[in-house]
């Protein structure tokens, strides 16, 4: 299902940063996500949602472009 928040993701598993590149077109990279945490990001149907509770309320960012 699309996002009305998140446009593509990536992840890299050896550096454990999720990149989220939203629909306005912002990069963020997200620093040190576990893979576990990443692999519960790509099932769940809200992604906007649980980018806001879980990743951003926890974890580092920084952005790219």
């Amino acid at each position: 299902m699309p996002s009305s928040v998140v446009n593509k993701y990536l992840y890299f598993p050896e550096t454990e940063i999720l990149r989220i590149i939203y629909q306005s077109g912002a990069v963020y990279d997200y620093l040190k996500v576990p893979s576990e945490i990443f692999e519960r990001f790509k099932t769940v149907q809200s992604k906007g949602r649980y980018l806001n509770y879980v990743i951003k309320s926890k974890f580092k960012y920084k952005k790219i472009e």
